[in-house]
């Protein structure tokens, strides 16, 4: 399953916000140096579709707050 990603890194309150198009706005704690940002997304979507963090790739926007992200949830 991909998913459209929209990253607010440097936040004060990590959280998840879904919107009516089932795109998603992740609030991150880390800031966007070294990749911690991603690492960071990776681990809160394995976490929020109960996969693995190895079943989490980051498709396009490794470098953007954009990003298209592909979950395998087995199915």
């Amino acid at each position: 399953m991909q998913i459209r990603v929209k990253v607010k890194p440097n936040s004060q309150i990590p959280k998840i916000i879904e919107a009516e198009d089932s795109s998603l706005t992740i609030y991150l704690k880390s800031p966007p140096i070294d990749g911690k940002a991603n690492q960071e997304l990776i681990k809160v979507l394995a976490e929020r579709f109960n996969v693995p963090k190895s079943s989490v790739t980051i498709k396009s926007g490794l470098s953007s707050r954009q990003k298209v992200v592909e979950i395998d949830t087995g199915d």
